[in-house]
């Protein structure tokens, strides 16, 4: 790839889109915000060097409408686009669409986004490469009579995946075969609504599973990895809680997790950020490959705090052509880092959406504390997206040292005029459980039927209309 730029269009919003201004001003390029028209005070576009509107509200007629954000790039001169995460990120034919007009796609290219975006073929591509698999169909499953024949080798429970899935949805568990054959139906009609594609797979249910991811680099011609994240804490498998590394793995099966990750990232000739996803079996104490995230990822935080490597620095060094600076033996491990999302949801009410005016704002400091957010005193929270205002990120020498941080940052982070998730990670801090990582995905849902949480006291204003 032999690509050069000075201006980058920013095909996002919120706080991802603050994130990458930052890093692109960093490396002295000129910065493009685009917006919808609930985000034209946005503090992305107050921080760009130029900002174009895109559409209205709705995200379908503004952040995911391709000829928009093409013509923005167009009209502002921008000479490559990134898509941070969500949205269009990792769309192959948004990619190939932005190659077609001469911009350059921070991103890898559309084969592989194809390859590693699709879960049934990403899994094939696992297994030709030798990375272990959660045992499963060998690919998609096109009807609920061969689903039970699949079923037989694999045993229940079994989980049906929606082959384009994401974010958690698309997913159904069977505990027999009567069930498998209700929810075959259920979940391929799921996964047409969702994403325009009903194929669906099978893989044997992990009861208490862990979620261990491994972030990794590469220039296309070579990868290297940044270690892992645990994000086991989840809420109807949205992550709630991460951290790095694993409390939960030995440094032999980290060895393992990373050379597996390196060996699949390098049959795909990957390039830019990527992060291959893994269940790890408490009981048996093996890992298997499920997904591959083809973007950047909410929780990359936490990986350049125990490593001290810009990932979105990087991403971009690579889309203007330079080969990867990093070695593997230069990327080590330091201490523990623990980042926490903070969404505007009310979880004393079902985590109900909560957009409205912040009218006080108050960011903790101190040593090893990040807070990546677009907030400000002043911002209106649209209710037409996801709920993410920002993530507090802490690092320390350890994990115990990280908790006793994140417990102190978080009794100084006050947004008010909202509810927040504030008060959920306030109590997580203090959970028993928590603090010896002794936790599987299935953790959070449990814990939060045991421990209801009082309603928010905090005066809200609503969004006008």
């Amino acid at each position: 790839m032999n690509a050069a730029f000075d201006k980058l269009l920013i095909a996002n919003r919120g706080e991802i889109a603050v994130r990458i201004v930052r890093a692109a001003k960093e490396l002295g390029l000129k910065t493009v915000a685009v917006y919808s028209d609930a985000d034209a005070q946005s503090l992305a576009v107050q921080m760009a060097d130029e900002a174009v509107r895109i559409g209205p509200a709705h995200a379908t007629k503004s952040y995911l409408s391709v000829d928009a954000i093409l013509q923005a790039a167009a009209d502002s001169g921008a000479g490559a686009v990134h898509p941070g995460y969500g949205f269009l990120s990792e769309n192959a034919d948004f990619a190939e669409r932005v190659e077609a007009a001469g911009l350059v796609f921070v991103g890898p290219t559309p084969h592989a986004i194809r390859t590693m975006g699709d879960k049934a073929a990403a899994r094939a591509a696992a297994m030709k490469a030798g990375v272990p698999t959660v045992p499963g169909s060998a690919g998609v499953v096109t009807d609920p009579d061969t689903a039970i024949e699949v079923a037989k080798d694999i045993g229940y429970p079994i989980m049906i995946k929606a082959s384009a899935g994401g974010g958690g949805r698309g997913i159904r568990v069977a505990q027999d075969e009567a069930e498998l054959r209700q929810q075959f139906a259920t979940a391929t009609a799921e996964a047409q609504a969702a994403f325009g594609n009903g194929e669906v797979y099978l893989e044997r249910f992990i009861r208490q599973a862990r979620h261990i991811e491994v972030q990794i680099l590469g220039d296309g011609q070579r990868v290297v990895h940044c270690f892992e994240r645990e994000c086991s804490l989840q809420r109807r498998r949205q992550k709630v809680w991460e951290e790095a590394p694993s409390a939960a793995i030995s440094e032999a099966t980290r060895a393992a997790l990373c050379e597996s990750a390196l060996r699949l990232a390098n049959a795909v000739a990957y390039r830019g950020a990527g992060t291959l996803e893994y269940l790890y079996d408490d009981d048996t104490r093996e890992f298997f490959f499920i997904e591959m995230n083809t973007r950047i990822q909410v929780e990359h935080p936490i990986t350049e705090m125990i490593t001290g490597v810009d990932l979105v620095k990087e991403m971009l060094r690579i889309a203007l052509g330079q080969p990867l600076r990093l070695k593997q033996e230069d990327i080590r491990l330091t201490g523990a880092a623990i980042e926490v999302r903070i969404n505007a949801e009310n979880a004393a009410k079902n985590f109900m959406p909560s957009p409205g005016l912040v009218s006080q704002l108050v960011v903790p400091g101190g040593p090893g504390v990040r807070f990546d957010t677009m907030l400000f005193p002043g911002y209106t929270v649209p209710a037409y997206y996801d709920s993410l205002l920002g993530k507090l990120i802490v690092h320390d020498t350890d994990r115990a040292s990280a908790l006793a941080r994140m417990r102190r940052a978080l009794g100084e982070l006050k947004v008010e005029g909202i509810h927040t998730t504030i008060a959920l990670h306030r109590a997580l801090c203090d959970d028993a459980d928590v603090a010896k990582a002794a936790f599987h995905t299935g953790f959070l849902e449990t814990w939060l039927a045991a421990n209801p949480l009082a309603d928010a006291t905090a005066p809200l204003v609503k969004v006008p209309a």
